[in-house]
């Protein structure tokens, strides 16, 4: 069976909140979905998953160090996420806080490991994003993003 992980990074608990509506979205597509905050995940075990969803709050226009410094280790597994589905989303304290820039650099990063990446028509292009607390419209795109990962990876994987 395919499996998900949503990994995030979150100071004040909005990321987080985000991080369980993406990972309830992929769940209820029946994908086994494991929810870990960065400090408690190993660049290696991500070659354990079908889909990466990646998190994290947006700080001078970037994701927070946390995050980065995870691809950065995870440069000892390069070519082993070849062909996987990646997903961002992000949260900052005002809307012109950087956050498209934010999830174009985890997808970016995703991009050089060869990864795929699931963008959306919907608002969010590349991935939702919070200002502040995250309210009912962003929580229902974060499961929409679950939701899309999800579907892409059992696609890939002929489970559907």
């Amino acid at each position: 069976m395919a499996r998900i992980i949503v990994v995030y990074y979150s100071r004040t608990g909005n990321t987080e909140k985000m991080a369980k509506e993406v990972a309830k979205g992929a769940m209820e597509e029946g994908l086994e979905t494991i929810v870990k905050s960065v400090e408690e995940t190993n660049p290696e075990e991500l070659k354990e998953y079908d889909g990466i969803i990646v998190g994290s709050p947006t700080y001078f226009g970037a994701p927070a160090w946390e995050i980065k410094k995870l691809f950065d280790d995870s440069v000892k597994y390069y070519g082993s996420l070849i062909g996987k589905i990646g997903g961002a989303f992000t949260s900052s304290a005002n809307i012109a806080g950087g956050n498209e820039t934010t999830i174009l650099s985890i997808l970016q990063m995703m991009l050089i490991h060869g990864m795929i990446v699931q963008g959306t028509t919907e608002s969010g292009h590349y991935g939702p994003a919070a200002i502040g607390s995250p309210d009912e419209e962003v929580l229902k795109e974060c499961k929409y993003l679950g939701k899309r990962v999800a579907d892409l990876v059992k696609k890939m994987k002929g489970e559907k």
